[in-house]
């Protein structure tokens, strides 16, 4: 990822809050001949400390199944929002142009597999928990129930645990206090709830202290 230092950041309690916001992510990986594969899916996020694991699976026909002890990077996409350059206060003496602000993180890791029948029944189970429940809804994974467990045969589980990790938060912060503001404002109007989302992650980061 190109990563300016001024967009960098480093702490990990941004990453706990990107993904649980945004966990239907973009895993990319390689094939024997180097061509890539991606697929987007949800996982399970957890970290302990300064290590994070990620969990999720595919579809058993899904070609990276077979990528199992191949580098992989998963991407995790947060908000974004167009920042018009008619917003700026000094468009006219910095010609300034439009661009694009928004909060992302890439995880590099070595993909493992996991096709143990228990196991996936266990990811299953706490995977149904957790977006059923954000959904308010009330199915759960039953293994015992032979309907569903049949179809846990056309699947294969996966496991990252990231060796390098960026989290990048372009929100303007190479701009003068002003064009924050500026733009902080016209995305606050905005009626698209990631416009709103993109102006609460600006005027955080510019109320943070230095």
């Amino acid at each position: 990822m190109f990563l300016p230092r001024a967009f960098q950041t480093r702490e990990l309690a941004r990453l706990d809050a990107l993904i649980a916001e945004n966990p239907f992510i973009t895993l990319i990986s390689c094939d024997s001949d180097g061509a890539p594969l991606a697929t987007q899916l949800p996982v399970l996020y957890r970290r302990t400390g300064e290590e994070v694991v990620i969990e999720g699976h595919f579809a058993r026909a899904n070609a990276q199944a077979g990528h199992g002890g191949q580098k992989a990077l998963l991407i995790v996409h947060g908000p974004d929002a167009h920042v018009a350059a008619s917003w700026y206060p000094d468009k006219v003496e910095q010609a300034r142009v439009p661009t694009w602000n928004y909060s992302t993180a890439h995880l590099h890791g070595q993909l493992e597999i996991v096709a143990d029948e228990a196991a996936l029944c266990q990811h299953l189970a706490e995977l149904s928990a957790h977006f059923e429940a954000r959904a308010g809804g009330a199915w759960r994974f039953d293994a015992n129930n032979p309907a569903e467990r049949v179809q846990v045969k056309g699947l294969i589980g996966f496991r990252l645990v990231p060796t390098r990790i960026e989290i990048k938060d372009k929100l303007s912060q190479n701009h003068p206090r002003a064009n924050r503001e500026a733009v902080i404002a016209q995305l606050t109007a905005s009626t698209a709830p990631k416009d709103r989302h993109v102006a609460r992650l600006m005027q955080a980061a510019l109320d943070k202290p230095k």
